[in-house]
């Protein structure tokens, strides 16, 4: 769970790393172990397992141990929070463009008078 705005620009922070963003692309399609997640990327094991606890540490992943096996998943209510903010800022832009466009549909001045029109 992302608590305030501090954690919201966590999520931000840890969703700024494309390799982050593939992880996470992945786990939205359901658990993984971590060595399945590793396996399309370059890199070692050691470090895809940094960015998945930066993940966690933020609440978009959480993992558990069954054996010897560790299980990622995606916890929803960490992409909830990005979602929501994104959401409402969406929701202001359109609210302000659409005062826009009528601000300069209804021009009480008339045309321009150096306008050709």
């Amino acid at each position: 769970m992302v608590d305030g705005v501090e954690g919201l620009d966590r999520v931000f922070q840890a969703l700024a790393d494309s390799t982050r963003r593939e992880l996470v692309e992945r786990l939205v399609r359901g658990p993984a172990a971590v060595s399945e997640l590793a396996g399309p990327f370059a890199v070692s094991l050691s470090a895809v397992m940094q960015h998945l606890q930066v993940l966690q540490d933020c609440g978009l992943v959480r993992s558990e141990k069954h054996g010897r096996v560790r299980t990622c998943r995606l916890e929803p209510a960490g992409l909830r929070a990005a979602q929501e903010w994104l959401g409402a800022q969406r929701t202001d832009w359109e609210h302000r463009l659409d005062r826009l466009g009528g601000f300069l549909t209804d021009d009480p001045a008339g045309p321009d008078p150096g306008s050709t029109a």
